[in-house]
């Protein structure tokens, strides 16, 4: 990065409460933007290199079941930032700059400040945080009428509002701690990366004892999609076009900066400290669905559907996990995970309190890395009211999967002007499918046994009604 680089950090930084233990573990999330599940090749991919999320997977655990918070990108990020549903902190879709002609209130949506996060959480509890990257969790960007990062629980941070501009290369929208920085030579995912470690090193020369929580999200593979020359050069021989070699090296790209800072972590010995994890917001952008979606082609192989979808291809994503203190490596696991489990997770091993008042919908994963399920007081569901192909809403509960339509059209906000409506609506159209068989969701059990259709249409409708009665109205 050709720009100097400065803090402006609070100086809670600096003061070390009691509660600060030598054994709480780093934490960093490292969160894609439109990433498909099978874009890499641990996952599957025939000809896009990521050696070293290979590597980590290797060293580390991969999960096959891992979910994120929506299918679409400013709901799954407040999702994974509060451990609640999205739906519950008001965000429903993603979140255009702010216009108050937007219908039904779509140009306020923010995070409020109300919500818990957790930055704010682990800060409490004596962790230093830092996030670079794509914020998209207001409509107002870098304006004090509503939360940016830093009232969040930041106390560093270089972000954009929403995709990086004018594309990943030599991007000029990046914003550190409220100044605007104009234009950073380089690909995006190797900034924030750069930026991260920048990071830690500062902080670590301050207080090397204070464990820290990092959040890296980056812009790719979202469009507008831009790599290394070389990278793309080097898929003309496998691809169709050279947007398509493109897009495979931006995923190329993203392997590279990961590979970057977990080298990182380990020359300056922190790595057996900090527990790392790689994941994206939702499933992969369908090609040429708008005009400047022309190089994106993210595979959701073997899944069904993609952005967009609650089908698996929507929300089921990437997960890989790397703690070499804690985590053996060489695992695959196919125990369910949720972008929802975080906060709570986080909270336990940071020791930090989490309100008794506070509803989440995610439980504590750790019980994951030992091979044995989560404990969920509830199963995983999905309130999208602007779903492609109709079903607005999904649950996951065990190994099966419920769709459902609502007799209701496509809605992009919930607000005063349109609550009555969206509460009158009723579930229609059940299907249901066994993924443990039937990963792609192409046979319909709904028809095949009543008392199961009848249990699990219960158990919808009932867990629906509770998401609904929990959720912010505009």
């Amino acid at each position: 990065m050709k720009i100097l680089f400065r803090f402006i950090v609070s100086s809670s930084l600096f003061v070390i409460s009691s509660l600060v233990h030598a054994d709480r573990p780093n934490i960093i999330v490292v969160l894609c933007d439109d990433l498909g599940y099978g874009d890499l090749a641990c996952y599957g991919h025939p000809h896009i290199k990521t050696p070293h999320l290979d590597k980590m997977a290797e060293d580390g655990i991969r999960f096959t079941n891992f979910y994120s918070a929506a299918p679409v990108c400013s709901p799954s990020r407040v999702g994974l930032l509060t451990g609640r549903s999205p739906n519950r902190a008001g965000v429903y879709d993603w979140i255009p700059v702010a216009d108050p002609k937007s219908p039904h209130r779509r140009g306020e949506v923010h995070m409020r400040e109300s919500e818990i996060t957790i930055p704010m959480l682990l800060k409490e509890a004596g962790y230093a945080t830092a996030m670079a990257g794509k914020w998209h969790c207001n409509s107002k960007f870098n304006v004090e009428e509503q939360p940016q990062p830093g009232e969040s629980g930041f106390d560093h941070w270089l972000a954009t509002h929403n995709n990086a501009s004018p594309s990943h290369a030599n991007p000029d929208n990046f914003v550190r701690n409220g100044e605007p920085l104009g234009e950073i030579k380089g690909y995006s995912c190797q900034i924030v990366v750069e930026e991260g470690i920048d990071w830690i090193e500062a902080h670590r020369s301050e207080k090397a004892s204070q464990p820290f929580f990092l959040y890296l999200a980056f812009h790719e593979p979202h469009e507008p999609v831009a790599s290394p020359s070389k990278m793309v050069e080097g898929y003309k021989d496998v691809t169709y076009s050279k947007k398509e070699a493109e897009y495979f090296a931006n995923v190329e790209n993203i392997d590279t900066a990961v590979g970057k800072l977990l080298g990182y972590l380990k020359t300056s010995n922190v790595d057996e400290d900090t527990l790392v994890i790689f994941t994206s917001d939702n499933g992969p952008e369908t090609l040429n669905r708008y005009v400047n979606a022309s190089r994106s082609w993210g595979r959701s192989d073997p899944l069904r559907g993609m952005k967009l979808w609650t089908t698996e291809a929507g929300f089921r994503v990437a997960g890989i996990m790397r703690w070499p203190g804690r985590i053996e490596g060489g695992e695959v696991s196919s125990l369910t995970v949720s972008s929802l489990d975080f906060l709570p997770t986080f909270c336990d091993l940071a020791e930090a309190d989490i309100p008794k008042d506070l509803t989440l919908d995610g439980g504590n994963f750790l019980a994951a890395l030992k091979g044995e399920e989560i404990d969920r007081e509830k199963p995983l569901v999905w309130a999208y009211y602007n779903a492609l192909k109709g079903y607005q809403v999904a649950m996951l509960d065990g190994d099966w999967k419920v769709l459902a339509q609502l007799d209701l059209q496509k809605i992009h906000n919930v607000s005063e002007e349109n609550i009555e409506e969206i509460r009158a609506a009723s579930v229609v159209d059940v299907e249901i499918y066994n993924l443990k068989f039937d990963i792609g969701e192409a046979r319909d059990l709904s028809e095949d046994d009543d008392e199961l259709k009848e249990r699990l249409v219960k158990k919808l409708e009932a867990n629906y009604q509770a998401l609904l009665d929990g959720s912010y109205v505009w």
